[in-house]
């Protein structure tokens, strides 16, 4: 007697499925918000916000800054960051990104920040890390790195608002052993810079 054998036709987001594709935007059954739902399955793409996580790294009372080679907002600083990778945790991501972009080792020490980004759908994770040993360079993605004390910081070249809020809400913490986390300042979502901290 011969087994039977039963190929599943793989769907369509899947390699080996050669016919046409045709998404609709519905609500689909059991839901409440509009989707991409396939026509021929019923496969649903959701869409979430991404996860970024990086880093305030401090050494000797100075701050650890990339200036970006890549858009958006190529030649202006930030924080070592970006997308966290399937498979890592955030703390993971974070060290990764310091390598990524500074070709530095961080140390963890907490977090410091959860910011919230709706105009892009972002949710970004920023920890107080240190670096542990004093070596860094311009990754790929960076055009140089440096390190910057608070009155040197290029305030009027920063790449992002959560970029100054991070480093604002780090150095008001600066000597606490440990913290709540911060969230977005008050009325900030992301779309205007605030205005260059005082000096000292």
């Amino acid at each position: 007697m011969r087994e039977k054998v039963t190929h599943r036709v793989p769907k369509p987001q899947e390699p080996g499925r050669e016919e046409s594709v045709a998404f609709s935007r519905r609500v689909p059954d059991g839901d409440n918000l509009a989707r991409d739902v396939c026509d021929a399955c019923g496969f649903i793409d959701y869409v979430n916000p991404r996860i970024v996580v990086g880093s305030v790294v401090e050494h000797e009372g100075q701050f650890l800054m990339c200036r970006r080679s890549i858009e958006p907002r190529r030649g202006f600083w930030t924080l070592p960051a970006g997308f966290m990778e399937q498979g890592e945790t955030t703390e993971d991501g974070a060290k990764r990104e310091a390598r990524e972009e500074a070709n530095a080792e961080i140390v963890i020490r907490d977090l410091l920040a959860v910011y919230n980004i709706p105009r892009i759908s972002q949710v970004q994770l920023m920890y107080r890390a240190t670096l542990a040993r004093p070596e860094f360079s311009a990754g790929e993605e960076s055009l140089e790195v440096a390190l910057f004390a608070w009155d040197d910081i290029p305030w009027q070249e920063l790449a992002f608002p959560s970029v100054y809020w991070a480093l604002t809400q780090y150095r008001s913490v600066k000597d606490k052993s440990a913290i709540a986390p911060f969230g977005n300042p008050e009325g900030e979502n992301g779309n205007f810079f605030p205005a260059a901290p005082s000096a000292g």
